[in-house]
């Protein structure tokens, strides 16, 4: 027996009930499209007539956001594992930090957090 029949028919029948619960919706769901429904919303201002770039700055910051967030998980990791690691984990914290610290130094000298 292959070993990893198992995932694949839970796979599988995730993608079938995702697919199966999507057409439900598709053809048994209403519809009743109205102009006001179909205008954008965007955190109440209002739609303006012509479509406007958003700078891409908004993007890197929300990336490097999540960047610079998710190393936080990774320390709370390590602080539970502590007592386990010893020396080996304070050093290995240290690099972490220091690679973490040469990031950001590098993203405020290029500038990407300055809005202007």
């Amino acid at each position: 027996m292959n070993p990893y029949l198992p995932i694949i028919i839970i796979l599988g029948l995730g993608v079938a009930l995702g697919l199966i619960l999507s057409g439900f919706a598709h053809f048994l769901g209403p519809r009743h499209p109205t102009p006001a429904k179909e205008e954008i919303f965007e955190c109440g201002v209002p739609t303006v007539a012509s479509r406007e770039r958003m700078s891409v700055k908004f993007y890197l910051t929300a990336i490097l956001f999540i960047l610079f967030d998710i190393e936080t998980v990774f320390l709370f990791l390590w602080a539970k594992a502590f007592r386990s690691l010893a020396w080996f984990g304070i050093v290995e914290v240290a690099v972490f930090v220091l690679i973490l610290v040469a990031g950001y130094l590098y993203v405020l000298k290029t500038g990407a957090l300055e809005w202007d």
